[in-house]
């Protein structure tokens, strides 16, 4: 099996917007292909979902009610008693002090005082018998109403009632949806670069492949032939062979995406991929870096090889510097190149590459 750095570049990018958007549950692409294709399937049950839900909520609160109507009535029946007995209480008072007979002046005073707040105690207990009672059965009797309310809400609108308790989570599969189909081109790309990976994966390990490659330059490089002032290059997949250097850009598009115009040439990307990395392999520095085996000839060079593969149509057109192939074609494409360089040139080749992509920037000054 090819030994593989990096993850691949539309994967990165898929997981870095889903991350912005708040979205983190999708643990690999076949996740997130899946909730798109089983999106309406979700959608259904979830409504379903909640359409059970109200219905044991129905049902709970019809058990809750009773069980609420009971509780009243014995804390009602609780308190008139509690209440009845104080005023008996000072009843009993009252005519223990009435028929007190006192002997002077202060005990009669006493006497009078103690029989008036008595008689208030008791008109006060039996004029507020009904609001204490009320009073004291108030929580559970606002708790009662309250779940009647919503019972009576429920068995009277019961899709007004599952549309509110679906509405959030609803909500947010469809933002998640949305999300998601706003980012096709990233899925649909990661979908076919994974696929690219799984088949140079059946290479032996003397092949390297290096995801993801991405670097900028301060400032740009000229590239006098194109005319063309270079400020940063990516290309999907770098395979570093013992014949090569194989620079890979995978194209998932329709034959619709073909014929689209405002569509970037993947012929232009890779050609200046091409010749930043050819310079960077193949000058002074690179050579005593790589160290690579002399030739009687003379030094040798790091030759490099520009593929798209595409994984779903392929144009019928052949292009000049850049070979289009299906991914069927491509690892017998690759295999047929006879090898030029050992296991350490390859291995030292790759390292170099790796350095240069962990760079990120490089002063070309």
């Amino acid at each position: 099996m090819s030994r593989t750095y990096n993850t691949i570049g539309s994967l990165t990018t898929l997981k870095s917007h889903l991350e912005e958007n708040n979205i983190s549950d999708f643990k690999s692409l076949k996740e997130v292909i899946d909730f798109q294709h089983s999106f309406a399937t979700s959608r259904q049950q979830l409504i379903a979902h909640h359409k059970n839900l109200i219905e044991e909520e129905k049902n709970l609160l019809n058990l809750e009610l009773k069980d609420l109507d009971t509780a009243i009535e014995t804390k009602r029946q609780q308190t008139e008693q509690i209440l009845t007995d104080e005023i008996e209480k000072f009843k009993q008072q009252l005519n223990i002090s009435i028929n007190n007979n006192p002997t002077n002046l202060l005990q009669k005073i006493t006497k009078f005082l103690r029989v008036w707040d008595l008689k208030r105690k008791i008109r006060n207990k039996e004029n507020n018998f009904d609001s204490n009672v009320k009073r004291r059965i108030s929580n559970l009797v606002d708790n009662y109403q309250e779940k009647s309310s919503r019972h009576q809400f429920i068995i009277s609108n019961v899709d007004e009632a599952v549309k509110q308790s679906v509405h959030n989570s609803l909500s947010e599969l469809e933002r998640k949806k949305t999300v998601i189909d706003n980012l096709n081109s990233f899925i649909y790309g990661a979908l076919g670069e994974q696929k690219v990976v799984k088949a140079l994966e059946n290479l032996s390990d003397e092949y390297i492949l290096i995801n993801d490659f991405s670097v900028s330059f301060s400032p740009a490089i000229y590239n006098r032939q194109e005319n063309d002032y270079i400020k940063s290059v990516q290309i999907d997949h770098i395979l570093v062979a013992p014949s090569g250097i194989f620079l890979i850009e995978t194209k998932n598009w329709s034959e619709k995406s073909l014929a689209n115009l405002s569509l970037h040439s993947p012929i232009q990307q890779i050609r200046r991929t091409s010749f930043v990395l050819f310079k960077l392999l193949n000058n002074e520095i690179s050579n005593y870096h790589l160290r690579l085996n002399k030739h009687h000839w003379g030094d040798k060079k790091i030759s490099i090889k520009n593929l798209i593969v595409m994984t779903n149509s392929k144009p019928q057109e052949e292009f000049q510097y850049v070979k289009v192939l299906t991914l069927n074609e491509l690892l017998g494409y690759i295999k047929y190149f006879k090898p030029s360089f050992s296991s350490d040139e390859t291995q030292r080749i790759a390292d170099f590459i790796l350095r240069i992509n962990e760079q990120k920037v490089i002063e070309t000054k």
